[in-house]
């Protein structure tokens, strides 16, 4: 997929945060977890019970969202249809969901 306008980077990665921190929401209202999501332009943060965190943060001049997790920092970069890790080719919601579950200490799965 051929770089992004800016401006349309900063679109879709704006958007992408607004259904992550709704989806994170509902799986965590399901699982009746407690998650505290705070958001700030285009850095979420989600505080679990125990103190330790996830961020997810966009960034343009590498077109990539970030996740920094217990279980390590990864990028993600959208392929014109979904964010994929750009390592291991896992799509984003998968693999919050995993990170998630984990800090969480319940399953959480985004839909």
């Amino acid at each position: 997929m051929p770089p992004l306008s800016e401006t349309d980077f900063l679109a879709l990665a704006g958007a992408a945060l607004d259904q992550l921190e709704s989806a994170i929401e509902s799986a965590a209202d399901a699982a009746d977890a407690d998650v505290e999501i705070n958001r700030t332009g285009n850095v979420m943060e989600l505080e679990f019970e125990d103190g330790s965190m996830i961020i997810v943060n966009s960034q343009a001049p590498m077109q990539e969202l970030w996740v920094a997790a217990k279980a390590g920092g990864f990028h993600f970069r959208h392929d014109g249809a979904k964010w994929v890790d750009t390592r291991s080719g896992t799509e984003l919601y998968a693999a919050l969901s995993g990170y998630l579950s984990q800090q969480a200490g319940a399953t959480l799965t985004l839909k």
